[in-house]
């Protein structure tokens, strides 16, 4: 193909007036000339000025034109640990809080609560209120969550570095505000919610403790241990009376024998023993032996009726009645009494006496013990049988009670240690990064402009080419079709 000839005097305007008008047809439109037509050339360039025209005006007018805007960028983090605590309460139990970790559930992502909450109308109402201007002049904060990390990347947009700035810290500040306004609320929700409960727990216990109060003041039982301490006494008391009564048996025993082997009772044996040791008596038992022997000489001598035997009748019936006024005066002994006590000197038989009035006086010291014991223990098996059913109610109502108090210990003890696992339901947040301040202004983007206008003007410049050429095309398009893919197949077959 010839070289085409491009010459000045070939776009000269009065060649272009004497174009024919059959050349401007709708078919030569849609196809186009030949390539070596240079009266296509003026149209191409009219054409070209056109479109960059049109691409560079609005390019060059905003770049003039378009405010400068400066942007604040900032960093969030959630820490991944959790924390726990747990208090040991004293006759209570123990109380324990723990708060999850922020990534310890599958089905909630807090940095996406985060992100959504971070673009919530009402932070971005109270940042604007904190800048003193409308929701709409304050923006919107782009924020972007970097995969596989906890971090979340807030940046917005200001007029000047400075106030971009001052916005991104007005958004923490409204953020932080209303995290801490909903934990708030979480924790007031909870408490509300667990209120009723808790007095319902309260009332069950103070119920429960009047019930017991009443049942105390009724029965003076002041708990279940207290009877069986009770039944513990009576048995023991049943036991110590039992070992009494043989040891009772066993002077009563020995009493009786001493008594059939002495022939006297033990308290004439004590009389006998206190006279005896009074010299008075003594004395008076001495003259009666010797008016006896006296007397028996005389008889022995004499007749009944002698004077002598007489005599010695009347003294010793005189030493007696003496001795038996004084038997009468020391022991207050009636005289049928006195009649059988042995007023000779007991000499030997002063131990067994002796003996006799001390095993009395132990029997009759056992006897009495035996005799209030088996009192106190009839008092005591009969309170013990009054109460059983009282002991039996209120060791249930003890039982109940303690319940009750673990329960309502346990409530207030998780109402109490909810209030520090204030990150249950938003986790904990933490600031990576402060608002920067800007050095350089985000937009209008310079660069990106004029590379978008020189891709547009290229793009535009291939499309006039491919306009000027397309004649060219269409012709070798229509000579020589392209062969389908599956016709070399065809032709082996």
């Amino acid at each position: 193909m010839p070289r085409p000839n491009f010459k000045l005097n070939q776009f000269s305007l009065p060649r272009l007036v004497r174009v024919p008008l059959r050349q401007l047809s709708p078919a030569r439109l849609l196809c186009g000339g030949r390539l070596n037509d240079t009266g296509r050339l003026p149209r191409y360039v009219g054409l070209f000025a056109i479109g960059v025209l049109c691409i560079w005006a609005p390019i060059v007018s905003y770049l003039q034109t378009a405010p400068l805007k400066y942007t604040s960028t900032m960093s969030l983090i959630l820490p991944g640990s959790g924390a726990s605590a747990s208090v040991n309460l004293d006759r209570i139990g123990q109380a324990s809080s723990f708060a999850n970790s922020a990534f310890s559930n599958n089905a909630v992502s807090p940095t996406e609560t985060y992100k959504r909450l971070l673009g919530a109308g009402r932070i971005l109402d109270t940042a604007a209120g904190a800048m003193h201007m409308k929701t709409r002049d304050f923006g919107k904060a782009r924020i972007e969550l970097v995969d596989q990390t906890s971090l979340i990347h807030i940046s917005i947009t200001g007029n000047s570095p400075e106030d971009a700035q001052r916005r991104g810290a007005a958004l923490l500040d409204a953020f932080f505000s209303e995290i801490e306004a909903l934990r708030n609320d979480e924790v007031v929700t909870r408490e509300d919610s667990g209120r009723d409960a808790i007095e319902e727990y309260r009332q069950s216990v103070l119920s429960t403790r009047n019930e017991i109060s009443r049942l105390q003041r009724e029965t003076g039982l002041i708990s279940a241990a207290q009877y069986h301490e009770l039944v513990s006494e009576t048995d023991g008391q049943a036991q110590a009376l039992a070992e009494l009564a043989i040891e009772l048996e066993e002077k009563t025993e020995a009493v009786s024998a001493l008594k059939i082997t002495l022939g006297t009772e033990p308290h004439l044996a004590a009389a006998a023993l206190r006279l005896h040791a009074d010299t008075e008596f003594t004395t008076l038992t001495e003259q009666m032996s010797e008016q006896a022997a006296a007397l028996s000489m005389a008889r022995g001598r004499y007749g009944n009726k002698h004077p002598e035997v007489l005599a010695a009748e009347t003294g010793q019936r005189a030493t007696k009645h003496e001795a038996f006024n004084r038997a009468h005066a020391l022991t207050g002994l009636k005289a049928s009494e006195l009649e059988d006590l042995d007023l000779s000197h007991v000499g030997s038989r002063a131990g067994l006496l002796s003996d006799l009035v001390t095993l009395e006086a132990e029997r009759a010291g056992l006897a009495a013990e035996y005799q209030a014991m088996s009192i106190r223990l009839q008092a005591a098996e009969a309170r013990k049988l009054s109460l059983i059913e009282p002991a039996a109610k209120l060791e249930d109502l003890q039982r109940d009670f303690a319940v009750a108090e673990a329960v309502f210990a346990s409530a207030m003890a998780r109402t109490q240690t909810s209030k520090t696992d204030v990150y249950a339901s938003y986790p904990l947040v933490q600031v990576l990064e402060d608002p920067s301040l800007p050095t350089d202004p985000s937009s209008p983007k310079r660069l990106l402009a004029v590379a978008a206008g020189c891709a547009a003007t290229f793009c535009f410049l291939l499309g006039l080419l491919l306009g000027w050429l397309r004649k060219s095309l269409i012709s070798r398009l229509l000579h020589n079709p392209v062969q389908p893919i599956h016709a070399p197949l065809m032709a082996a077959e």
